[in-house]
């Protein structure tokens, strides 16, 4: 039986003074143990994983021994933790998304202070082949039980940090113990670590063995025979793979084209993607680059860069260009001579600038598309020529969501499609046992079941369960289902979601099992039943975790009452794409109405406001009480708050919501929410649950009836107009549904958001402002028919006669 990971024969273990004694006695150093993985990394071209578990100075001196070992020296270190103890590059572990796009050979994590998931992720991702992870961590047998700073995030009120479990790190330390790739050292009691069962669970082979060198692809692949883009560009590519993906994007170079790269992480699509810039550029093309984060896209300019710089060198298209870090503030460019004669570059702009007007620019390119919301997306689609380099796997976004959602659409444009999938690493072998560790610890690759196995789902098929994390924990294959639709529910899942999922108390999933799969699921989060303290200090500005809805009554609505209800918010609800339309959505939240109604006092959401969406939420008898008055950063949408009561006060909560949402709408309308989508308008005032008064004074009235009936105009007093379009759209029904969608586009857009007539013209297609007028005119005339008094009515019935 191979007891653990050490070099040679008979396996042997540390002692406590971090020394080591093989099986024949002799005694090695942790630090020869650390040259021995890397060295073994090396010719395998993998990466390896060391986690050295003890108390936090212990580790940190073992982590100098390491790297005081290691060929690569301390300055070429690069430590991730709350404080740089080594003398090379330091990153704080909440930024360590800024070594996204670069590569480091090895890197030191210190968990101890916080294990965050995202962290762990992102690191992960920055060793490069034949590199080490250095993980530093408290003692492998306690660290479940120990509570860091990431837990104090999930201990949100009315829930205490002894209420948060470690579920995750136990799984995490489960894992690290077992898998190949992964060797743990405990410098406080001088073991390895293993539990001694399973065979060869460690790094290097117990008889001494190590992987064969690999073959490794070659460094300049041949361009096609009838390539466009230069020779360089593909000599450029260090797989196959890569000058395929290459070769895809030369349909940029004809109108009305759009591909897509897909790829795992490390495969290189975001270079490719940069090889094709850079080759555009030098034709002369301005190539306009945009993702979520601007930092993500660093390999994309930099293989521009370097493109540009070796046709430079060649005398093929001389020219200068430049690269402005993107880390201050300045655009980031690559600017170049092209060989048309026309300056050509490639160019950052955020994605809410792409979305908001149509780029300008010759080709556009959106990075990292998966963490990239489809709303917004298919705002890219306005675009010419487009290409989308998007992630299948990833702590950033998962590509299966881009595939479900986003590439109907795409099909559906006028664009000609050309697709890529890139498979070979570049940066490691193929096989590298740390890229499936980090896979399976961190669920990256976690997705719904197949279609077959829930495409029958219905209703009255389907069990309704209550999983815990203890369940979820117990069967792995459900786990990953529940996370992997989750992770399709939403554009951007992330690491820090599966550790929220396992171990916040706030949390609970809910779901729709179909002969034993996930077919829809729901994640739910306790708020609310908050100290009248803590209700004071949030009226009064202070900051209260994971109580959004009685965050936003209390804080911005002004209710200090609103966080003495308590409720389940709906974070997320996710049905199978298999099984979409088919009730299960609806079944399940009737479901958790029937088991927590007797418990809490309303059941709400949250969430990026779209038509279909608040139609779904009003269907199931959720009543919208507030629309957010900025656009979320990243969906870009505005956000629309429902409520569900299920107790006296959750009524009286939500009825007080509405009414309060309805009075105000008007003014809001006109202002903050000037530009939002009048469907998504017209969909959330049709679900508000409010009564709304159409008692106009008498003047109010007679400009009503004589802008719709006689000669009168709107612009004389606004006001009234819109007392009456806020009445007609919450209530349709009130005025016999009279009004068509374009007739309630036309309440929203002009009475409602003041736009002018001439805007309001174009955007509705009325063939000129005086025809628009003329249908506001004849619009208002069922609402007067409607919601008149008999002053109304007689003076309607003046301009009848």
């Amino acid at each position: 039986m191979d007891t653990g990971f050490w070099p040679g024969r008979d396996g042997g273990g540390m002692n406590a003074d971090g020394g080591a004694t093989g099986g024949g006695g002799e005694r090695v150093a942790v630090g020869g143990y650390a040259r021995a993985l890397h060295e073994e990394a090396r010719r395998a071209n993998e990466r390896r994983v060391l986690v050295l578990a003890g108390a936090p100075g212990a580790t940190r001196s073992r982590a100098h021994d390491v790297v005081d070992a290691l060929e690569v020296g301390v300055a070429a270190t690069t430590v991730v933790g709350p404080e740089g103890f080594l003398a090379g590059e330091h990153v704080g572990t909440r930024r360590a998304g800024e070594l996204l796009g670069s590569t480091r050979e090895v890197v030191v994590l210190d968990c101890h202070a916080e294990c965050r998931p995202n962290a762990l992720g992102r690191v992960v991702g920055v060793v490069d082949g034949g590199g080490l992870l250095v993980v530093l961590a408290p003692a492998m047998d306690a660290w479940p039980d120990r509570r860091d700073g990431f837990d104090e995030g999930m201990a949100v009120p009315p829930f205490s940090l002894e209420d948060v479990t470690g579920h995750f790190r136990r799984r995490l330390v489960a894992l690290a113990r077992a898998h190949r790739g992964v060797g743990v050292v405990d410098v406080d009691e001088g073991t390895d670590g293993t539990d001694g069962e399973g065979g060869d669970r460690g790094v290097l082979r117990s008889d001494g063995r190590t992987h064969p060198e690999p073959a490794r692809p070659s460094a300049s692949p041949s361009p096609p025979a009838d390539a466009r883009f230069p020779a360089a560009a593909y000599e450029a590519c260090r797989t196959a793979d890569q000058r395929d993906a290459v070769a895809s994007l030369e349909a940029l170079l004809d109108p009305e084209s759009a591909v897509v790269v897909a790829a795992d992480r490390g495969r290189g699509k975001s270079s490719a993607a940069g090889l094709a810039a850079g080759a555009l550029a030098a034709r002369g093309e301005d190539v306009v680059v945009t993702a979520s984060e601007r930092r993500g896209c660093r390999e994309v300019f930099e293989r521009a860069r370097e493109l540009l710089d070796a046709l430079g060198t060649a005398g093929d298209h001389p020219g200068e260009y430049h690269l402005r870090a993107a880390g201050d503030g300045s655009d980031a460019s690559v600017d170049a001579d092209g060989s048309s004669g026309s300056p050509g570059r490639v160019r950052f702009e955020p994605v809410g600038d792409v979305v908001a007007a149509p780029t300008d620019g010759d080709a556009l390119i959106v990075d990292e598309a998966a963490t990239v919301p489809v709303r917004r997306l298919e705002s890219t689609l306005s675009a010419d020529r487009v290409a989308y380099a998007t992630t299948v796997h990833g702590y950033e976004g998962t590509g299966r969501g881009f595939d479900v959602r986003f590439r109907g659409r795409l099909e559906e444009s006028e664009h000609d499609v050309v697709e890529c999938r890139l498979a070979d690493p570049i940066r490691y072998a193929a096989g590298d046992p740390v890229e499936v560790w980090a896979f399976r610890a961190l669920l990256l690759d976690a997705r719904p079941p197949v279609d077959d196995l829930v495409a029958g789902a219905t209703p009255d098929s389907v069990a309704y369960r209550e999983l815990d994390a203890e369940a979820l924990l117990a069967d792995e294959h459900l786990l990953r289902e529940v996370f992997g639709s989750l992770v399709l529910a939403h554009y951007r899942t992330e690491p820090d979601d599966l550790a929220r999922l396992l171990d916040a108390p706030n949390l609970s999933v809910r779901a729709l099992v179909h002969e034993g799969h996930v077919a829809c699921v729901a994640l739910l989060a306790r708020e609310g039943d908050l100290s009248a303290s803590r209700r004071a200090s949030m009226y009064e500005g202070g900051r209260v975790k994971g109580n959004m809805l009685p965050d936003v009554l209390t804080s911005q609505l002004r209710d200090e009452a609103a966080a003495e209800t308590v409720g389940y918010r709906v974070v997320r609800i996710a049905t199978h794409h298999a099984v979409r339309r088919g009730g299960l959505a609806s079944h399940l939240l009737s479901k958790v109405r029937e088991e927590v109604a007797d418990d809490v006092d309303w059941l709400g959401s949250g969430f990026g406001a779209t038509p279909e969406l608040v139609d779904f939420w009003r269907e199931n008898g959720y009543g919208s009480v507030h629309l957010s008055t900025t656009r979320n950063d990243a969906s870009g949408e505005y956000s629309a708050i429902v409520l569900h009561p299920t107790s006296d006060a959750g009524r009286e909560l939500r009825a007080r919501h509405a009414e309060w949402f309805a009075a105000r709408a008007s003014s809001v309308l006109s202002d903050a929410l000037a530009d939002c989508d009048p469907d998504v308008v017209r969909a959330t005032l049709r679900a508000c649950p409010a009564s709304v008064d159409a008692d106009l004074p008498a003047p109010a009235w007679r400009t009503v009836v004589g802008a719709s009936y006689g000669p009168g105009l709107f612009d004389v007093a606004p006001a009234p107009f819109r007392d009456l379009a806020v009445k007609h759209l919450v209530d349709p029904e009130g005025s016999d549904g009279a009004l068509d969608a374009r007739e309630e586009r036309l309440l929203v857009r002009r009475v409602l958001q003041a736009r002018p007539w001439p805007a309001v013209a174009d955007a509705l297609d009325y063939v000129s402002p005086g025809a628009c007028m003329r249908a506001l005119g004849d619009a208002v005339r069922p609402l007067v028919d409607a919601y008149g008094n008999r002053a109304a009515l007689d003076e309607r019935d003046r301009y009848r006669d």
